[in-house]
């Protein structure tokens, strides 16, 4: 568990990397990749920042699904 003091700390450092990562958008032109095809997603604000989020949050509920079904018993090493 967190000692509560730092808890406020932490916040401020992902939001301070949430706005690191988003900030960069303002300065680069993006090129659409699949323009041809009419896919003109990956060209939109932030679509790296949110689709690593997105990739991300989608391993760790794949590895929580993957867990229920690969996990041994609790007894696994007495026997």
């Amino acid at each position: 568990m967190y000692r509560s003091e730092n808890l406020p700390k932490l916040w401020f450092v992902q939001i301070a990397i949430l706005v690191l990562a988003v900030l960069p958008e303002f300065f680069v032109h993006h090129h659409q990749y699949f323009e041809e095809d009419g896919f003109t997603l990956d060209s939109s604000f932030g679509f790296y920042a949110w689709y690593g989020f997105i990739a991300c949050a989608g391993m760790v509920a794949l590895a929580k699904i993957l867990g229920i079904f690969l996990k041994r018993k609790d007894t696994y090493y007495d026997e």
